[in-house]
């Protein structure tokens, strides 16, 4: 392991529901719930301010409402989130050539490879410009964890939350860790912490007391040598540079289960649509066809096609997925349906639609029930408005009102408030859901707000800095 604190683990505060309060200023300092509004829905991301009432990403929204009913609750903008990650990791890259990004808001950055950094000062220097540099560019804050590996950097971040940094200096590793839960450990979560504490095991420094033969008789050969290897704070992970993306897929889950076939039919080339556009914005092209359908009862039937050659082409991708539909019994009502496409390539096959008809008889699949999987994933959500359907948190434009944003709609009504990233907090108005003056608008950049220079704050680590 290294003898300098030179690797970085950067994870955004509250992202998306912080990129909500500084897009719309009424929301700012504000409970702000983003997820899936429909009842199946779940939290992606709550603020600050509603985290005090118990709600956190993962709750069912349903929850999350009874905790916050006081909360403003939003559907996800991912196309505006993913622009403001791309302003974060280009700040990254400008560090170091290995950034290896784990999520939208979250990456580790070898700041050694970069020669940004190579001693305790200097890394300390580097994350607290990184931190300014951020909430310049974006307005948004960023929590930094500064330790010789992998694993310590990202225990690093967590713990400098919210809008911190914290620095952990080689040596002092097993002393920091031991007295904290299992749970903070990667790979610990609820099912191997319960058979952890069942066995008397809570906390770090209990499981390096267990020794590693007890940890493998526990949790089996490969989960038990890792386990004990990182109570040790032993990770000689690298960072590795962005992975290539090995496929593309959407899917939606529905508030009502859908029973006509018809519509689900129709819904399959929707996705399709909807996965050919990612596929293309990507450059990209691909041979399997992927069919998913989670239905009533929570079992997920996945069906796939391989193709001669790859494709990029929508109707080839909606044949396929038209015709793996046919092998799936929707009887009892469909509440999620996905469409994807992998073995990717960066080049397309000519004339892949009629050798699409041929290629049935490649076709594999899996029946696997998810037990206990009755909350979706935030992506989870329609991506296309139908007209006249407006969602909290949409962004509009009226022809004399200029930009605004839904803040909630039904009975044939739709209120709207219209202000900007730069405004003040804007008026309420509420028309006719079928109003000809108010239409869908692109999210308007983040524009920051200038607060008074202070001193970034930086967390000590608990060994003491």
């Amino acid at each position: 392991m290294r003898t300098a604190p030179t690797i970085l683990h950067l994870d955004m505060d509250a992202f998306y529901a912080s990129a909500e309060q500084a897009s719309k200023p009424s929301l700012r300092g504000k409970a702000v719930i983003v997820g899936g509004l429909g009842p199946r829905g779940v939290v992606a991301t709550a603020s600050y301010e509603a985290r005090v009432f118990g709600v956190h990403s993962a709750m069912p929204m349903a929850q999350a409402r009874r905790l916050a009913p006081h909360a403003a609750y939003l559907v996800p903008r991912f196309g505006f989130y993913r622009e403001i990650s791309e302003q974060v990791m280009a700040l990254l890259r400008a560090l170091s050539p290995l950034v290896e990004p784990l999520s939208l808001d979250e990456a580790f950055v070898d700041l050694e490879a970069g020669g940004a950094a190579w001693d305790e000062e200097s890394a300390r220097r580097t994350g607290m410009k990184l931190r300014a540099d951020i909430r310049d560019s974006t307005g948004l804050t960023g929590s930094v964890g500064l330790a010789a590996s992998k694993m310590l950097a990202k225990i690093g971040s967590e713990e400098a939350k919210p809008d911190g940094l914290v620095l952990i200096r080689p040596g002092t590793e097993r002393a920091m860790l031991g007295p904290m839960p299992v749970r903070t450990l990667p790979g610990v979560g609820p099912a191997t912490g319960d058979h952890l504490r069942r066995a008397g095991i809570t906390t770090v420094d209990e499981i390096a007391e267990a020794g590693e033969d007890e940890l493998v008789r526990l949790l089996g050969k490969a989960h038990g040598h890792a386990l004990y290897a990182m109570a040790l704070a032993q990770d000689e992970r690298p960072v590795v540079a962005e992975r290539e993306t090995k496929s593309v897929s959407v899917e939606d889950t529905y508030d009502v289960d859908i029973h006509d076939r018809v519509r689900v039919g129709l819904e399959v080339q929707r996705l399709a649509d909807r996965c050919v556009r990612r596929l293309r914005e990507a450059g990209l092209s691909g041979r399997t066809i992927v069919l998913k359908v989670r239905r009533y009862d929570f079992s997920t039937l996945t069906r796939s096609e391989t193709l001669r050659g790859p494709t990029d082409d929508p109707a080839v991708v909606r044949e396929a997925a038209g015709r793996l539909l046919e092998s799936v019994d929707t009887t009892g009502g469909v509440r999620l349906l996905g469409v994807g496409v992998s073995g990717l390539a960066d080049y397309t096959q000519e004339d892949l639609f009629a050798q699409a008809h041929l290629a049935a008889g490649d076709v594999r699949t899996e029946e696997h029930p998810e037990e206990g999987e009755a909350a979706e994933t935030a992506e989870e959500v329609p991506a296309e408005i139908p007209e006249h359907i407006w969602r909290a948190g949409q962004d509009v434009r009226h022809a004399e009102y200029g930009h605004g944003w839904v803040q909630g709609s039904g009975l044939g009504r739709v209120t709207v408030r219209f202000e900007t990233p730069q405004s003040e907090p804007g008026r309420v108005r509420t028309f006719r859901t079928d109003d000809p003056r108010l239409e869908s608008a692109d999210p308007l950049p983040l524009v920051p707000r200038r607060p008074e220079p202070t001193e970034p704050r930086t967390v000590a680590s608990r060994t003491g800095d």
